[in-house]
């Protein structure tokens, strides 16, 4: 559960860091700096609704 817990932390920085990158591309005019951090930060958001899930289960099942 520990190692769970460390990957969630591990999303929630990497997805905090693609929203200040995306802001940052905004203002300097970087639209693949944009188009990248989208992209990561859309998988990492779908790797966490997974992990969630899992833990939801993991928690369900006596």
């Amino acid at each position: 559960m520990a190692k769970k817990l460390a990957l969630n932390v591990l999303y929630n920085i990497g997805i905090f860091i693609c929203l200040v990158l995306i802001y940052t591309g905004f203002e300097k005019k970087h639209y693949e700096y944009i188009a990248g951090a989208v992209f990561i930060g859309a998988v990492l958001v779908v790797l966490k609704i997974r992990l969630m899930k899992e833990v939801r289960n993991m928690q369900n099942k006596p």
